[in-house]
């Protein structure tokens, strides 16, 4: 969930120092990485560098690094020390951006590995040796935690791999590390502030360190903004893939619900829950897409993605994309910011100078009207799949939704300081996925946001996609009265279970906006040659400068 779009929640800081000397952390992975010890100081420090220094990978493409590695300039175990030294130098100290949780200790003997195998024979595709980070509700059946950010979670192992981590293995990826998100994906309060978790602390926007980098997928949206890795790997379920995308300058896309697996993740709610790609270029992130895609027995919903997915996504991507394609413009998710506004009408006039056409206004018939039974629906599958989850999962201190409730009150001063646990209370007090309560909410979640929602706005203006702003540009980070978010266009493609692709659109004070391109099930081949037509039409991104704050 993104705290933008309201019922999820994710965050929270503690004193790292002092915890890990505790004993809930006795036989923690030493590959911790030794800069989350002192989240706590450093989410409150005021003092910031004035200087990072140059890095030689700074917005590298997966392509760029492949011919490099192809010509022996770089190697995948040179490329891994170069940005596990990075991840040292910006994100544990520096500009102390905090968005890695913890880096894997096997990352170089895989490099190792990997580049054994391109001497002995060839690469496996564009990912082989490319050091991909995976946030930290994504399971690994390695030395590595998976913990949602909970404490609650740490000392246990999952028993295997997820899904979408064996295919990145097979692909040849090199599994960098974990990432920092918003404990439990920000479902756990609805006064949460984005960005921490008990374990991790606090993750920073690279763009102004006192801004928000949004959530639940915070760290991987910081990471790859920060050059610490060439992608990573999110979840959403409603806003967070892609608000961390839009305020941290990147491409990220929330696929179809059933395109990637599930299966070895942390989940929220079944009828919403996807992972996704986060990356710096369309094209990085369509070669992302294409790898994690696949049919997991282990996840029913993929099945519908048999004859849908594509195993290369770069195929669709077109310069010319937008040349004759019917755009709607979403106007209802405007206003919250009359800069966003400004950007927008930036873009709709890019897109029209390359030829599309902009059917303005194109609003939802049902816009608002399913905010109430998506909480509804969320509470009631976070109840029954995170008990089915840590009922199952080896080796955790809780088995339930209720035990873990009591863990947060036993452990309160490190794992609510700052705000509480609303959520897993309400959702503790729901019945079972019987309760006509929640099939009523189910049903009208999917008529609204679908047949009277995406499919008839397009249906009637015969449309390829919807835009809409992303999302605002990051608020200032509150760990007092939480999260200030202004607005955002998440939330129908969430609830429908459609795709929804956010691209780098302009700044507001030098903080990134993303415009988002969103459409029907199993649309993401024309979101794709959208997204890249207006990105190759505007190339608006610039990277990250770590400033302390705004400049006004």
């Amino acid at each position: 969930m993104s705290r933008s779009q309201g019922p999820g929640s994710e965050s929270q800081v503690s004193d790292r120092r002092r915890f890990l000397q505790s004993s809930l952390l006795s036989g923690m992975s030493a590959a911790l990485l030794p800069g989350i010890a002192a989240a706590h100081e450093l989410a409150t420090s005021p003092h910031f560098p004035a200087e990072v220094r140059p890095f030689e990978l700074d917005e590298a493409t997966i392509s760029d690094l492949q011919a490099a590695m192809a010509s022996g300039t770089l190697s995948a175990r040179s490329l891994t020390e170069k940005y596990l030294a990075r991840i040292e130098a910006v994100d544990q100290h520096g500009p102390a951006v905090n968005s890695v949780i913890e880096v894997n200790p096997e990352a170089l003997s895989i490099a190792d590995r990997l580049d054994h195998e391109r001497a002995e024979k060839a690469p496996r595709g564009p990912l082989h040796g490319i050091p991909v980070l995976l946030k930290d509700n994504i399971e690994t059946s390695d030395r590595m935690s998976t913990t949602a950010g909970s404490l609650a979670l740490l000392g246990s192992r999952p028993a295997e791999d997820s899904f979408v981590v064996q295919r990145l293995r097979q692909a040849g990826a090199v599994i960098l590390g974990k990432t920092n998100l918003s404990e439990w994906a920000n479902i756990r309060s609805s006064h949460s502030t984005s960005g921490w978790s008990g374990r991790g602390g606090l993750t920073r926007n690279p763009y102004a360190l006192d801004r928000n980098p949004c959530g639940s997928s915070s760290g991987s949206g910081a990471a790859v903004a920060a050059s610490l890795c060439a992608a990573a790997v999110g979840t959403e379920t409603d806003g967070s893939v892609v608000c961390p995308s839009s305020a941290n300058g990147l491409v990220g896309m929330k696929p179809t619900l059933g395109l990637l697996s599930r299966s070895g993740i942390i989940p929220i709610a079944h009828s919403q829950d996807t992972p996704g790609p986060m990356a710096r270029t369309t094209r990085d992130l369509a070669i992302l897409l294409g790898a994690l895609a696949g049919i997991d027995p282990r996840d029913p919903a993929t099945a519908e993605s048999a004859g849908k997915a594509a195993s290369d996504y770069t195929k669709f991507l077109d310069a010319d994309g937008l040349r004759g394609a019917r755009i709607g413009v979403a106007r209802k998710y405007f206003g919250f910011s009359d800069a966003v506004d400004k950007l927008m009408r930036e873009a709709i006039d890019a897109m029209q100078h390359q030829g599309a056409v902009l059917v303005d206004p194109a609003d939802l018939e049902s816009h608002g009207k399913f905010d109430d039974t998506e909480l509804t629906v969320l509470l009631y599958e976070l109840k029954a799949d995170l008990n089915t989850y840590l009922a199952n999962r080896p080796g955790v201190q809780v088995h339930s939704l209720e035990e873990l409730i009591a863990f947060n009150e036993r452990h309160h001063d490190k794992e609510m300081p700052y705000f509480g646990q609303d959520r897993l209370v309400e959702a503790q007090s729901k019945g079972p996925l019987t309760s006509p309560e929640y099939l009523k909410a189910l049903e009208a979640n999917h008529r609204l946001s679908r047949t009277e929602g995406i499919d008839g706005v397009m249906d009637k203006f015969h449309l390829d996609a919807l835009i809409a702003p992303t999302a605002g540009p990051a608020w200032l980070t509150d760990l007092v009265s939480g999260d200030h978010d202004t607005g955002g266009s998440s939330n129908a493609a969430a609830v429908a279970g459609y795709p929804d692709i956010t691209v780098p659109m302009g700044f507001v004070f030098g903080m990134p906006v993303g415009i988002s391109f969103f459409g029907r099930a199993w649309s993401e081949p024309t979101l794709l040659k959208l997204a890249y037509s207006f990105e190759q039409a505007t190339k608006v991104r610039k990277p990250p400068q770590f400033l302390s704050t705004v400049k006004l």
